[in-house]
């Protein structure tokens, strides 16, 4: 559980500046190339000069046939955010093409410009920014990830973000995913993954290593990706293999209801309302299943499911889709 002490350590202290493995990005971004021709995309947490979000996408510019690549770097007083904080402000890079057969990473990063304010994803200089922008794709900092969606929301743009699977249980972040307006990712279902951190950053006795280089690096568990581009695979449904049983799936007592322990164990021939635990939408296919609510959406007496008298774990309420 090293990755979680770490990450709720991050949230509390806002030391939530972790650096995608260029692995994990190439893995997820395969899922999703047809989305990207003749777009502007833009990387809003990224320092170019450290970013393998900003890596990928200038490697891949010519081949996803990318119009514009947008990064932006936060920088203030207190080295915690976005960047490694080894310059003077906040910088910004417009990336439109260039010798995309071989194009020198480093040499493209060093044309950064500076910004006029601090880079806060929330300043009006890159609001503006955003605007221009058809895509985001980034890591926001864990602790203003609700922030940093509702403003995806708001101007209504398509994104592919990293966040924690605890955040599908808030009352802001629940709703896209019931109604269909934002689902996860492809490539990470469970598990943990492993994120690049300043070297100021308070690592724990274990779930950390140091490389030969010196750089840091942590395992974060329950880590999502958050997207509303369409992928193949969502649609693909879920195989159920066993059948309803009243004695193996008892209802709530104060809720109308039968529990789930695991989203494999969903009965495959029952049509009421069953209480499945929050990872079922690593596997939520919207044409077979339906989702009904949370215990927050649903207000549900004490909050929680019980089962004769004993408090159940967090879960989604869904039925068979018609």
């Amino acid at each position: 559980m090293a990755g979680n002490k770490n990450l709720e350590q991050a949230k509390k202290a806002k030391k939530d500046d972790f650096y995608t493995q260029l692995t994990d990005i190439e893995k997820e971004l395969r899922h999703y190339t047809e989305h990207f021709k003749g777009k502007t995309v833009l990387c809003n947490c990224d320092d170019p000069k450290v970013s393998n979000f900003f890596v990928y996408f200038v490697r891949n510019f010519k081949e996803l046939g990318l119009k514009r690549l947008i990064t932006t770097c936060y920088k203030n007083n207190q080295p915690d955010l976005f960047s490694q904080h080894d310059c003077e402000q906040a910088v910004w890079l417009d990336y439109q093409g260039g010798d995309d057969n071989n194009p020198d990473v480093a040499k493209i990063a060093a044309t950064a410009r500076p910004l006029r304010g601090d880079g806060d994803f929330r300043s009006k200089e890159c609001i503006e920014l955003l605007k221009e922008a058809d895509i985001v794709v980034t890591n926001p900092p864990f602790s203003l990830f609700r922030d940093f969606l509702a403003q995806l929301m708001e101007y209504d743009k398509k994104f592919l973000i990293i966040g924690n699977v605890n955040a599908i249980s808030l009352k802001e972040i629940f709703p896209l995913l019931k109604e269909n307006k934002m689902w996860l990712g492809q490539s990470i279902h469970s598990g943990d993954r492993e994120f690049a951190v300043p070297a100021d950053y308070p690592l724990q006795a274990s779930g950390y290593r140091t490389d030969e280089n010196g750089n840091n690096f942590i395992r974060v568990k329950g880590v999502r990706w958050f997207t509303n581009l369409e992928y193949k695979e969502r649609h693909e449904w879920l195989d159920l293999y066993k059948k309803y049983t009243p004695d193996e799936y008892p209802k709530y007592d104060n809720y109308d209801a039968i529990n789930v322990n695991k989203t494999s164990d969903i009965p495959m021939d029952y049509d009421g309302v069953m209480g499945v635990p929050i990872t079922f939408i690593d596997k939520y296919c919207p044409e077979q299943f339906e989702i009904i609510g949370n215990e927050y959406s649903l207000n549900i007496d004490k909050g929680r499911g019980y089962i004769d008298g004993k408090r159940m774990y967090s879960r989604i309420f869904i039925k068979r889709a018609e």
